[in-house]
């Protein structure tokens, strides 16, 4: 069987130890997000609204919000990025366990196992444990070191 002819999925979990509010905030309020992700952001938190991840300028994405539900869901499908990231979708399912937050997060329907979609999950793991430390101990990793 050849894993490139198929859908590939990325699924990533962690516990964060704050309250789910904290954490829905951190990972949709464009404010918060540049904390541990893009450069610059913009959007809102509502059904169908776009966001923009600007990491430079040539990396200048957009995203739609898919699914949002306050302090428990948080989808966006890619609608303008780069070849293998459009028409992905990303996010997070977000529920309180023993008095911390059960972090869900997933980025789905890759068209290729390339070296891209690989490096993306590095990368998500790399983000998801900075978004840990920013939100646990205030640690905000300066833009050009994040992977």
């Amino acid at each position: 069987m050849d894993p490139t002819l198929h859908q590939h999925h990325i699924y990533h979990y962690l516990e964060i130890e704050v309250p789910q509010e904290k954490v829905f905030e951190a990972i949709s309020n464009p404010d918060k997000l540049i904390d541990w992700w893009p450069l610059k952001c913009s959007g809102t938190p509502e059904l169908g609204a776009t966001y923009n991840f600007n990491f430079t300028d040539e990396y200048n994405w957009y995203g739609e919000v898919s699914k949002v539900i306050l302090n428990k869901n948080f989808h966006i499908k890619m609608i303008k990025s780069d070849e293998d990231w459009d028409n992905t979708t990303f996010g997070f399912n977000l529920e309180s366990k023993n008095g911390k937050t059960a972090v869900n997060f997933f980025h789905v329907n890759w068209e290729q196992c390339n070296t891209h979609f690989k490096t993306a999950s590095y990368c998500w793991a790399q983000l998801l444990a900075g978004l840990k430390n920013y939100l646990e101990k205030g640690i905000i990793i300066p833009f050009e070191e994040r992977s």
